[in-house]
């Protein structure tokens, strides 16, 4: 039996196949370069979360798409090293605060958020929700339609697919980034909006053979680069516009189903 990271903790890691959508990670791009053949259809992108993982990654492929990235970080470093790529503006700014992120966001047509922590103090505010709410409400106030939010297996309807002793470690950052989804789904009707659940997430390079599938009993492993190729590539799909789908990688051998079955890749 397989054990994953998901936020930081260790969690039962499974797949299977059905209801698997046509938009699949692959056909890696270039970083921190910018393509004259490829073009998004939105121009100008603000990403939360940017500074590392997944957030990174997305910032990279979208530059190489060609679209502008205005990317939100906290720390001085990942603020130096992101404006050191054409096409990228790093905003410094805390994530908890509400103007901070309208002023980065404003000017943008499209947003992604990938913001979450693992493990926090008792009492303290919670990115995952305070983080992801901000981003939210200021794509409502600023008119920004388009919006992907990542979260996690585990939230919502894809609680059935991790095992109840890993909810009840994960349940308060689970908790959280299920209030930033119904926040999402509830109030921001005239947005078209994603919400993404990955797997237990590893950094390693994309297999190039991640998935989405509306099945909400899946929780597999999944590359975080390969995540990010899947939130860039959701973008311009319409057909994964006001849908909440899962992440997984069914190339992963290592990955297994509850009952401890090995699952063979999906087609």
């Amino acid at each position: 039996m397989m054990y994953a990271n998901i936020g930081g903790i260790h969690a039962f890691g499974a797949f299977n196949s059905r209801q698997l959508f046509a938009i699949t990670s692959g056909n890696r791009l270039a970083s921190g370069g910018r393509s004259t053949s490829l073009h998004m259809k939105y121009k100008k992108v603000f990403v939360a979360g940017a500074s590392k993982g997944v957030g990174r990654h997305i910032v990279d492929k979208l530059v190489a798409k060609g679209s502008d990235v205005v990317a939100l970080v906290r720390d001085d470093a990942s603020l130096q090293e992101l404006n050191a790529i054409q096409g990228v503006s790093a905003v410094k700014g805390d994530a908890f605060d509400y103007k901070t992120v309208e002023g980065a966001m404003d000017g943008c047509d499209a947003a992604v958020t990938t913001l979450g922590k693992g493990n926090v103090a008792t009492g303290e505010k919670r990115v995952d929700y305070e983080g992801n709410s901000n981003v939210i409400e200021a794509a409502g106030i600023l008119g920004v339609t388009r919006l992907i939010l990542v979260t996690s297996v585990g939230c919502g309807s894809s609680k059935d697919a991790v095992p109840p002793s890993v909810l009840e470690v994960l349940k308060d950052t689970l908790a959280a980034k299920e209030r930033a989804e119904n926040l999402l789904i509830k109030y921001y009707t005239n947005m078209n909006w994603t919400i993404i659940r990955p797997g237990g997430l590893k950094s390693e390079p994309a297999t190039g053979g991640a998935l989405l599938t509306e099945d909400n009993t899946l929780a597999g492993v999944i590359h975080r680069e390969d995540v990010a190729d899947l939130v860039v590539r959701s973008l311009e799909s319409p057909s994964t516009e006001r849908k909440i789908l899962t992440a997984v990688d069914p190339t992963i051998a290592s990955a297994f189903n509850v009952e401890g079955r090995k699952v063979d890749p999906a087609d």
